[in-house]
């Protein structure tokens, strides 16, 4: 396969009418220290910063750091999109691969990404390792996040095995959706934010290892109970359909239906939903799910009236995949995507569930014979609250050793 990008997205940002509680931050996080972004140098330069060849020289420490020149050497553009564009980069003194996402700034609005991304520490999350601001000649302020690099995405790997006429092996679509719920449950359960644009270009992997990390935080937001939200967020054949429905109070049950479109389309090798425009993406649902009842529609958005869908029944789940696809497979995938936003399935029990028992067998190794990449080194606070009957679930007995800080 050939080298791959970090996956950008088109993010619409709310407006300033919603942003009273934008940066609010749950309880937990108030005692975290979040240096203030003026804290950041900022560099000038030239240019787009982003041709081939072009140094970047940027600043790190200052308040009581000692202060370092770091260079970086922009090597090509991996992705562009509405918030800027992302480019693969050389630090100059390590030989490191970086990727480094150059945004243009509103001086009137905080970033929350980089609010977000300071938050972030989780082995299935690209880390932020630095950030710097640069100005261009038009006094135009960029902030670039300069991130891990990672050659693949989940995107890419779907379309390679559909060139190839073959089915992914159902191991990478175990590990895969394993690796994208443990990083949804981090997210929702221990930081209290949704990432609100979950889609397979977002999704990175490493070729060697099949490590996945959940990348571009752009339109992440923690959601407050009785604060409104934009609607019109997710990439179209990912979003769940309280957002069709236009809701603005919903939750991060969103992240978890696109997560279900994601596992159908590992299972599948293409979308399951993919629609033309928003009420073609509502077909395309109803086609699978058939007519939600107007209970169901009420639990997507209270404010919804119109109700004049034709009666379609549901499709049964186990006929829209290949016969070789195991029923545990679509088991979770039928709680995945459900109407009722409140009786999907969390990101946690969706890990827990018989689909990936596999991957809990200390025998399983990847198709090339190497060891699975590191599942269960789960940190106190991914499982703060849970009964010890989960957390036996959760951490199999032979792998209680990638966590000894849980002492378990």
């Amino acid at each position: 396969m050939a080298s791959a990008s970090v996956a950008p997205t088109s993010s619409l940002r709310e407006a300033n009418t919603h942003n009273v509680g934008a940066d609010r931050l749950p309880e937990e996080m108030n005692d975290m220290k979040i240096r203030d972004d003026k804290e950041v140098e900022a560099t000038v330069i030239d240019g787009s910063g982003t041709d081939k060849g072009h140094i970047i020289v940027t600043t790190i420490g200052g308040h009581g750091q000692p202060k370092q020149t770091i260079n970086y050497m922009a090597e090509r553009a991996v992705g562009h999109g509405s918030f800027g564009v992302v480019f693969q980069a050389r630090c100059l003194e390590t030989g490191e691969t970086v990727a480094i996402k150059k945004v243009l700034q509103d001086k009137r609005y905080k970033n929350r990404e980089l609010q977000t991304m300071r938050l972030l520490d989780h082995p299935n999350i690209v880390s932020l390792k630095h950030c710097f601001f640069s100005t261009t000649e038009k006094d135009e302020l960029y902030l670039n996040l300069v991130l891990e690099y990672v050659p693949e995405t989940v995107h890419r790997v779907i379309k390679h095995y559909n060139k190839v006429n073959q089915r992914m092996p159902l191991i990478y679509v175990k590990l895969y959706a394993y690796q994208i719920f443990r990083a949804l449950s981090y997210v929702h359960r221990a930081i209290g934010l949704c990432h609100r644009d979950i889609k397979p270009q977002n999704l990175l992997v490493n070729p060697h290892t099949h490590q996945v990390k959940l990348c571009d935080f752009g339109s992440a937001k923690v959601l407050v109970k009785g604060e409104p939200n934009i609607s019109y967020i997710c990439s179209r054949y990912y979003r769940a359909p309280e957002l069709i429905f236009g809701a603005t109070e919903y939750t991060t049950a969103i992240d978890i239906w696109s997560a279900g479109c994601v596992l159908a389309e590992l299972l599948l090798g293409q979308p399951l939903f993919p629609g033309d425009s928003g009420v073609d993406q509502l077909v395309e649902i109803i086609k699978v799910l058939g007519t939600p009842t107007r209970e169901e529609i009420k639990c997507m958005n209270p404010n919804y009236t119109e109700n004049k869908f034709p009666h379609i029944k549901a499709h049964p789940w186990h006929k829209i995949f290949h016969k070789r696809v195991p029923p545990e497979a679509v088991d979770l995938v039928s709680i995945l995507l459900q109407y009722s936003p409140n009786t999907r399935c969390s990101a946690l029990d969706a890990l827990t569930h018989p689909f990936f028992d596999e991957l809990r067998d200390p025998s399983t190794r990847l198709p090339n014979g190497r060891v699975l990449p590191p599942l269960f080194n789960f940190k106190s606070h991914e499982l703060k609250e849970l009964s010890g009957d989960t957390i036996a679930k959760l951490i199999p007995e032979h792998a209680k050793k990638q966590s000894p800080s849980l002492g378990l």
